[in-house]
């Protein structure tokens, strides 16, 4: 269907958009609780996070692909018919479903530190602090930042692409 067609890149890049979103949001959490401590075994210690990303089934992608392309004439005989292109309707699944998928992973992950008057120190001395590089989080901020940017650039490209293409 064409309105499926049309909307489907801006579902796509909508999606890549989000789980940049995520990756910005573990990773200032992040930083920003580099610094907290709790006692040992408390419910409350913050735990770093980080997103998890996987990308839909190659099958589905294809499925859906020649689904597309099924649905195109032929309207010149000297143009070549699309390989293995299969006559089926619409399947009704959801056009933006095929875009990356993501989830936040909590790690138990701590270093600890000496420092016996702290508040949050054990029997030895040690204050346990969850284990954030900051040097890593603030990579995965730039890194997030500039995927978030070229999936904006593609909705843009989207939507120049359909401006000029209702002006023919």
């Amino acid at each position: 269907m064409l309105p499926d067609r049309l909307s489907s890149s801006f579902q796509t890049a909508s999606q890549g958009m989000a789980v940049q979103r995520e990756k910005i949001a573990a990773a200032t959490r992040n930083i920003a609780n580099a610094g907290t401590s709790a006692p040992a075994g408390s419910p409350d210690s913050y735990r770093p996070q980080t997103v998890q990303t996987s990308v839909g089934n190659r099958n589905e992608f294809q499925r859906a692909l020649l689904e597309n392309i099924s649905t195109l004439r032929q309207t010149n005989s000297k143009h070549i018919a699309a390989p293995g292109a299969i006559s089926t309707g619409a399947s009704g699944r959801p056009a933006g479903s095929l875009g990356p998928q993501s989830e936040i992973v909590e790690t138990e992950r701590y270093r600890h530190e000496f420092d016996p008057n702290h508040p949050d120190a054990d029997e030895n001395g040690m204050v346990r602090y969850p284990d954030v590089d900051l040097i890593r989080e603030m990579t995965q901020l730039v890194s997030a930042n500039r995927l978030y940017e070229a999936n904006l650039s593609a909705i843009e490209a989207e939507k120049q692409i359909l401006k000029r293409s209702f002006e023919i």
